[in-house]
């Protein structure tokens, strides 16, 4: 992490590469160390926790490849469409695109895969609800923080990638909310593919032990992000992580996802409205 916001590896550097072959060998790079290295470590010092099979090994490469491929991926409409209302249908489309990027695959290994209770942890059973609203509750004066910080303002609300339509449209709020819709969606993979995939599929080879390295990975992801959401993403990531292995379920996370998400989308509008910057 000190050596991202030093250099400004994920922002200027990966991000900054002409081709999008060199994109995701970055990438994959960078989030083998977030997330192969802690298996390494926790293999070469805590063997008896963890109990690695051919498919383990497999799989161990195979999530940070299906998250870099995720990340560097082009969406399709990209090229073939033009004009301000082709580039909308493009940023809209771009994150459902990369669901099923990381969608498809998930289904096919979840055919291949020992049996499950559930879709990687799809599952709204025996959910109790009090908990999941307490900690939007809790979150809500450091989202307010937040949004006072200029960082955060610089990088939200993410609504503001759409500010090129406002001349050429009577129905603005209609459009955001697409965005806003089209938005929520990464979190939906975010969920299945981290608390999901990177759970279920590894805790039958390191149980608990499993969540730790999915931790670190999910902080890597945010390197492009402002520092205090990137540390607050591990702990997040690690709470969520311990919900989902204790409840099997991914839906409770996935909605204080979304719901903290969607509180910084209204933090970033207010604050930036607040200081006079027009956003949208």
């Amino acid at each position: 992490m000190v050596l991202n916001y030093q250099w400004d590896i994920e922002r200027v550097m990966i991000v900054g590469m002409s081709s999008r072959y060199y994109q995701f060998i970055a990438l994959f790079t960078v989030y083998c160390c977030a997330f192969v290295v802690p298996y390494l470590f926790a293999i070469q010092f805590r063997k008896h926790v963890i109990t690695p099979a051919p498919a383990f090994w497999l799989l161990l490469l195979f999530a940070p490849a299906l998250f870099a491929l995720k990340v560097s991926i082009a969406n399709p409409l990209e090229n073939m469409l033009q004009g301000v209302w082709g580039d909308y249908l493009t940023v809209v489309t771009t994150l459902p695109f990369k669901f099923l990027v990381v969608l498809i695959p998930l289904a096919v290994l979840y055919q291949i895969l020992p049996t499950q209770p559930s879709f990687w942890g799809a599952t709204v059973k025996d959910i109790r609800w009090k908990p999941y609203c307490i900690m939007l509750m809790l979150m809500i004066p450091l989202v307010i923080f937040a949004s006072m910080q200029p960082d955060f303002l610089n990088a939200y609300p993410r609504l503001k990638q759409i500010a090129f339509i406002v001349p050429h449209t009577d129905n603005l709020p209609v459009y955001q909310l697409l965005y806003e819709i089209s938005y929520g969606i990464d979190f939906v993979t975010i969920e299945l593919f981290f608390r999901g995939f990177l759970l279920f599929a590894f805790v039958r080879y390191a149980g608990a032990a499993a969540i730790l390295p999915m931790a670190t990975f999910y902080c890597s992801i945010h390197f492009g992000k402002p520092l205090l959401e990137c540390i607050s993403s591990f702990l997040g990531g690690w709470i969520l992580g311990v919900i989902a292995y204790r409840t099997q379920s991914i839906v409770g996370g996935l909605a204080v996802h979304l719901g903290i998400a969607w509180m910084m989308e209204i933090g970033g509008y207010m604050g930036n409205l607040w200081l006079g910057r027009n956003i949208a």
